[in-house]
C-alpha cells in the first residue's frame, strides 16, 4: 500500500488539494485511463486515479467510485472547477508533469518495492 506521501515523496508530483484524511490514506490500487466510464466498471475503493483529463469529470468519477485521490498527468493544470470540486468532494488532488505511462510506470515501482519492504518487516 502506497500512502499520498510516498507518492508525492517520489514522482515529481505536488499536492493541488489536500483532502481531510489524507494522512491516513492508504492507495491500494492504481487506476488509469481517460475514458471515465471505463474507469467505473473496473474498480474497487481506495484506488489512486490517474488522468489526464482534467475536468470535473474526473473528480465526480472518482467519489462515486471511491476514489481515495486523483493524480493528473502531462502537467495538466486542474481547472477552478475541478479544484473546487475535488475540495467539496474532499478528495486529495494531485499532478505531475509525468505522461501517463511514465507515472504508471513511477508508481508501480513504487507499490512494489513498497510491498517488498512491508514483506520483509514482517519476517
Amino acid at each position: 500500500m502506497l500512502s499520498i506521501a510516498d507518492i508525492v515523496e517520489n514522482l515529481p508530483a505536488h499536492v493541488v488539494y489536500t483532502s481531510s484524511n489524507s494522512s491516513k490514506i492508504q492507495v491500494t490500487d492504481i487506476v488509469a485511463g481517460d475514458l471515465m466510464s471505463d474507469i467505473l466498471v473496473s474498480v474497487n475503493a481506495d484506488y489512486l486515479l490517474v488522468t489526464s483529463l482534467a475536468t470535473e469529470q474526473a473528480i465526480r468519477t472518482a467519489d462515486i467510485s471511491c476514489a481515495c485521490a486523483v493524480l493528473l498527468v502531462n502537467d495538466k493544470l486542474p481547472t477552478l472547477q475541478m479544484k473546487k470540486l475535488a475540495q467539496e468532494s474532499d478528495i486529495t488532488l494531485l499532478a505531475t508533469p509525468l505522461p501517463m505511462y511514465d507515472a504508471c510506470v513511477s508508481l508501480a515501482n513504487l507499490q512494489y518495492f513498497s510491498n517488498m519492504s512491508a514483506s520483509e518487516s514482517s519476517i
